[in-house]
Formats: structure tokens, C-alpha cells, sequence
């Protein structure tokens, strides 16, 4: 791989230059739920928002520090020089548009073990279409991650409740998307008290990868501020009540694994759409991976890493950009909702699989 050239994320579509910024936030009404002697919960976001700017420093994506903690837990066959280097889009500490305000917030949650870097690609689409979109890094159940101060956090190696020694069971993974939804719920009160970010606290959505997803049930059932929700490609628990969840809500996921009947996963999401009472929908797209929802698919692609996807990363980013941006119109942005149904005109491998929208009263 030496010699390549750098990798690089697809530009985002819409009108607005993009800036971003790592924020670093600590709850100190709560123990770290994985590591007992850190008394607080300390965690690093990335915002993206729209800027004015057009020039200056583009964003770095891991440090060199944090690919190679990745790589070596994945045992991937990559150079961490090239993964380090990958070239994002959004100038770093760009000022916000100040002659924007009342924006729409989305947060967004990656997969277990992925840093918030892989859906910088989603927030970059977002936040040049005129929202705030902010990654949440979930302390200790990601590879890597760097607080301001220099220390490198990994995944916790605690004997008592530490990642790497824990079984992997139902209460382990309960503990994981409870914990999410704590997360979400802290990093939304300090972005709403914050001036510079002008967010619409009517206009909240969240969505999130593989256990990101499921936790975005679970924050919205804990959090009446989200207003819409999105799982993309994870499995779920069983946590919505009998009397439903009536917000409006996007399951989004592999052909293969996710549609009607593929097996325990896609039953998971059969649980929830009878219980999901509002507007919804059930997307899949053909030849999709696992990773082709985020950056890690169009970056193996890049570096030339084998994967089990049949569909381009630069395509199935495409793909995924568009759902959740034309979704996050409709309920955030009060976009009629035939926007979001004439998705798969465009898309071949996208296939609407169930939809409902309520009649309004």
C-alpha cells in the first residue's frame, strides 16, 4: 500500500460550506458505566454545522495514534499512515453561519467498536443541507478516541465490567444501548444550552449504525426531545412498550439480513414495526454490507480491502446519504413526505420494502 494516494470521503451535495469541531463534554452526575474508578462520564462529539468559510484547514480523520489502535483490532490489512490521512471535507474550526439559526440537530451514534469518524461522511451530507450534525464517541466501546488532554482511551480492559472480559449476552448489549441513550440525552442538553450552534430544540432527530441504531430506540423512548429516529443495519432489543412508539421512524439495513423473513435479525425488526405507531419505513438496499452504511466501505474500497459488499462504498453512501437526509426533511424540516417515496426511482438497489404514514386528523 505504500505509495497510494490518500483516501478520501465524497463531497457532501448541499449549498453550504461545512465546518467541524471536537468538543469534549464530562457528566459528572454519572459514573464511566465500564470503568468503575472513573467517577464522571467523559465523552468527545464531533459537531458539524454550515459555515461561511471556504477556506482554511481541513478536518484530519484519526490520528495516527487511533488508526493504528483500529486496524490492529480488526488485524486489517492496512498502511495507518493511509488511514490517518483520509481527506475529509469540513474545515476545522470554521465559525458557524451566523446568518442561520433555528437549525435542525441530528446526533448520530456508530457502531459498537467504531469511533464517531465513520459517519463523518453522513454528517458532512447533513450539515451542508443546513443542519447540526454531531458523532458521539461512546467512551470505551470504541477502538480509539483522544480526549483534548492527550490521553488515547480504547476499549475497556476492566476485569469487573470491562469490554474485552464481559460475555457478550442480552444484559451485556442492554447495557450498551442504555448507556447510548444516557450519552445522547447529555450531549443533547449541553447542545441546546449552547448559543453558538442555533439549534431548534423542536427539530431533534437521531439515527445511528448497528448497535447506534438500536440505541436510537432507546434514546427516544428515554428522551421525548427526539422527534425522529433511524436504525441503519442493527439488530434490536426488545424495549418498545405495548402502547408503541408513535414518533416517526427509518429502519434501513442489507438486503439479505434485514429484509422480511431473512432470519433473527430482520425478525427483530418485524417486532418493532407493529409497535412502531407513526409515520415509517422499511428500506433495504441490494448488495450492501455491513460497513457499506458508513465511511469503512467506501474507504476499503479506496485501500483495497476485501468485503463482502456487491455494491460500490461510493454508491451505498449515496444511497444511505439520500434516505436519511430526505427523511430527516420530512419530520425535521416539515418536507412533504412524497420526497422521501420517490427515493428509489433514483436507486435501483434501494427497495422500499414496508411504509406506513398515518392519515392526518
Amino acid at each position: 500500500m505504500k505509495g497510494m494516494a490518500a483516501p478520501y470521503l465524497p463531497e457532501p451535495t448541499g449549498p453550504h460550506p461545512v465546518g467541524t469541531t471536537s468538543v469534549y463534554l464530562n457528566d459528572v452526575s454519572r459514573p464511566d458505566q465500564w470503568v468503575a474508578e472513573m467517577p464522571s462520564r467523559e465523552l468527545m462529539i464531533s459537531v458539524w454545522y454550515p459555515t461561511t468559510s471556504t477556506t482554511g484547514e481541513r478536518a484530519g480523520y484519526l490520528t495516527r495514534a487511533e488508526a493504528e489502535l483500529m486496524i490492529s483490532y480488526r488485524n486489517a490489512p492496512i498502511d495507518p499512515e493511509l488511514l490517518s490521512s483520509v481527506r475529509t471535507n469540513a474545515l476545522r474550526d470554521a465559525p458557524p453561519n451566523p446568518k442561520l439559526s433555528g437549525l435542525p440537530l441530528v446526533l448520530l451514534s456508530p457502531g459498537f467498536t467504531q469511533p464517531r469518524a465513520t459517519l463523518t461522511s453522513i454528517a458532512e451530507e447533513l450539515a451542508s443541507h443546513g443542519y447540526v450534525a454531531v458523532a458521539i464517541d461512546h467512551t470505551h466501546e470504541n477502538t480509539a478516541m483522544t480526549f483534548p488532554d492527550g490521553r488515547l482511551v480504547s476499549l475497556a480492559v476492566d476485569k469487573q465490567s470491562g469490554l474485552r472480559d464481559h460475555p457478550r449476552d442480552p444484559t451485556f448489549w442492554a447495557k450498551v444501548r442504555f448507556g447510548r441513550a444516557h450519552d445522547a440525552s447529555f450531549v443533547l442538553d449541553q447542545l441546546l444550552a449552547d448559543p453558538r450552534w442555533s439549534v431548534d430544540p423542536n427539530r431533534v432527530g437521531m439515527a445511528g449504525h448497528s448497535a447506534g441504531g438500536a440505541a436510537t430506540i432507546a434514546a427516544m423512548l428515554d428522551d421525548q426531545r427526539i422527534r425522529a429516529g433511524g436504525n441503519v443495519d442493527g439488530s434490536s432489543d426488545p424495549l418498545i412498550p405495548a402502547t408503541g412508539l408513535a414518533r416517526p421512524f427509518l429502519l434501513l439495513g442489507r438486503d439479505g439480513q434485514y429484509s422480511p423473513g431473512d432470519g433473527p435479525a430482520a425478525d427483530t425488526w418485524s417486532r418493532d414495526w407493529a409497535l412502531l405507531t407513526g409515520w415509517k419505513r422499511w428500506l433495504v438496499v441490494t448488495g450492501a454490507a455491513h460497513a457499506s452504511f458508513t465511511d469503512l466501505g467506501l474507504l476499503a474500497d479506496q485501500l483495497g480491502v476485501p468485503q463482502d459488499a456487491r455494491i460500490p462504498g461510493l454508491r451505498a453512501m449515496a444511497i444511505t446519504r439520500a434516505c436519511l437526509r430526505a427523511f430527516f426533511d420530512i419530520h425535521l424540516r416539515d418536507q412533504p413526505p412524497s420526497r422521501f417515496d420517490n427515493l428509489d426511482l433514483g436507486y435501483s438497489e434501494l427497495i422500499v420494502r414496508l411504509g406506513h404514514t398515518p392519515s392526518r386528523t
